[in-house]
């Protein structure tokens, strides 16, 4: 099970919502309160979107079963971790970030309540849909030898470490709201001068952790 909330944890660089996330800081005036309530409510439907696609997932991935077994005990699964990651570090030197897309979001959060959720979920679905982490980690999940039932029941702390950087983030962000000219302010400001080095060193983080946890899957 390791394995698998190694991979979450990958997944959870999510740049999109974590730029949502920032976007939101940075709109909504200080003491109105907006910001608590957007935040949570878009990470608690972001969260909803990822549990309800990995449990579907692992539903499918158990009724292959051996199947699933052979490929992620097999070299075939560090490969394309490999490959993964080398895919991930051409698109960090590619360059480009999510602002023209956030920017659209943004217009759905304007006040916190049902819309938000589901711009969360929807974001959610997107992200884990589009995530070759987030389909490895179910995979061994579902191979893992573990119980049944525990394996359902880990999808809840699966969904959670793959939202623990965007959650990180939002309580960062409202600490340099509170303290903007903390040392974690300056730090934030200089990352919204430079979108495109942040996010190239975040892309360049996940290429690097999934070429080494292939690499060591292979060992």
């Amino acid at each position: 099970m390791g394995g698998a909330l190694q991979l979450a944890f990958v997944d959870s660089v999510n740049l999109l919502l974590i730029g949502v996330i920032v976007a939101v800081g940075v709109a909504v005036p200080r003491g109105s309160g907006r910001y608590g309530k957007t935040t949570a409510l878009l990470i608690a439907g972001d969260w909803l979107g990822v549990a309800g696609l990995a449990l579907l997932m692992l539903v499918i991935f158990d009724g292959l079963g051996e199947a699933v077994e052979r490929f992620v005990n097999g070299p075939i699964f560090g490969v394309l971790l490999i490959a993964t990651g080398v895919l991930t570090a051409v698109l960090a030197m590619r360059g480009g970030d999510n602002q023209a897309l956030t920017q659209r979001i943004m217009r759905q959060l304007n006040t916190p309540g049902p819309l938000t959720v589901v711009t969360g979920l929807v974001l959610g679905l997107v992200q884990s849909a589009t995530s070759a982490p987030f389909y490895g980690g179910l995979a061994l999940l579902s191979a893992s030898g573990v119980e049944q039932s525990v394996r359902y029941a880990a999808i809840p702390l699966y969904a959670s470490v793959a939202l623990s950087l965007p959650t990180l983030c939002a309580f960062l962000v409202a600490l340099v709201r509170a303290k903007p000219n903390s040392a974690a302010g300056r730090g934030f400001a200089w990352a919204r001068e430079h979108p495109q080095q942040v996010t190239a060193a975040a892309t360049w983080a996940v290429a690097a952790l999934l070429t080494v946890l292939g690499v060591i899957h292979l060992i």
